[in-house]
């Protein structure tokens, strides 16, 4: 019930003037996404770089950038449900989708 009324609430504020697309909460999540993307090719890049030596610190920064690409890989994940879910309630006020609907 309470999505419900979120949606019954968004629809009564995008009644008044018109829906952009794609939504604010879309461009937000596209914006975050390409930023993810963005620093994946920067630490892909520099792991590419670095060759297997042998060396403790070269091992060292690999593991980290490693770490710091499965954070980035979670990171998108929870970006790219977020813009399906603003995507889905963008479909659902043009009508295209329906939305939740009464279990009465």
């Amino acid at each position: 019930m309470e999505k419900k009324d979120e949606i019954l609430t968004m629809a009564s504020s995008v009644c008044q003037g018109k829906l952009e697309v794609p939504t604010d909460k879309e461009v937000e999540a596209l914006r975050e996404m390409k930023a993810i993307k963005k620093r994946v090719r920067i630490l892909k890049r520099r792991l590419d770089e670095l060759a297997p030596s042998g060396d403790k610190e070269v091992e060292l920064e690999q593991r980290q950038l490693k770490a710091e690409l499965a954070g980035l890989k979670t990171k998108w994940d929870e970006w790219e449900t977020k813009r399906q879910k603003a995507a889905k309630e963008r479909m659902v006020l043009l009508g295209h989708e329906k939305g939740i609907e009464d279990p009465v």
